[in-house]
C-alpha cells in the first residue's frame, strides 16, 4: 500500500528555479515521481506557487499561470474548506505556527494525506496524521519521502 502524501509550494518552485542546482535536480525528480503515486496537491500550493515563482521573478505570469493549470491537470486537487481554518486557527493563534502552514496541513490531514513534503516546516513535525519531511535535508532523499515517491 502506498502512502498519500501532498507536495508544499516550495518543492514546486525549486522544480522551476534552477539557481540552486542540487534542489532543483531533486524536486523536479519529486514531482516527476509524485504524477505516478497517491499524491494530492491542494489549491493553496498551487497559489502560493504562482506568488512566489511570479514575485521572485523565476518565470513570467504567464508561464506561471501555465504551470499552476499544468499541475491542475496532472494531480488530484484538495481545497481548504472553513472547518479546516477553525482547526487551523489555535496553532496559528498560539504562535507555534503560521496559518499558511497548519491550513496546509489540516487541508492535506482531510484529504487522507499522512506525509507532505516540504522545505519551510520543522523536518519531523507532526500535525495530526500528518508527518512532514523535508525533501532536501541530506546528500540523498529521506528514506521515507523516497518511500512514499516509490524510489526505495
Amino acid at each position: 500500500m502506498t502512502e498519500r502524501f501532498s507536495l508544499d509550494s516550495n518543492v514546486l518552485v525549486y522544480a522551476v528555479n534552477a539557481s540552486s542546482p542540487d534542489r532543483h535536480r531533486r524536486a523536479v525528480d519529486i514531482v516527476k515521481a509524485s504524477i505516478r503515486r497517491d499524491c494530492v496537491l491542494t489549491l493553496q500550493a498551487l497559489v502560493e506557487f504562482y506568488h512566489a515563482a511570479t514575485r521572485k521573478r523565476y518565470m513570467s505570469p504567464r508561464d506561471a499561470a501555465a504551470k499552476v493549470e499544468e499541475l491542475g491537470g496532472v494531480f488530484p486537487l484538495t481545497v481548504a474548506m472553513y472547518h479546516n481554518v477553525l482547526s487551523a486557527l489555535p496553532a496559528a493563534v498560539s504562535a507555534r505556527s503560521s496559518i499558511w502552514d497548519v491550513l496546509l496541513l489540516a487541508t492535506v490531514e482531510e484529504a487522507g494525506c499522512t506525509l507532505l513534503l516540504s522545505e519551510n516546516m520543522g523536518d519531523g513535525a507532526r500535525y495530526g496524521k500528518v508527518a512532514v519531511v523535508n525533501p532536501f535535508k541530506g546528500r540523498t532523499l529521506p528514506r521515507r519521502a523516497a518511500q512514499a515517491l516509490g524510489l526505495r
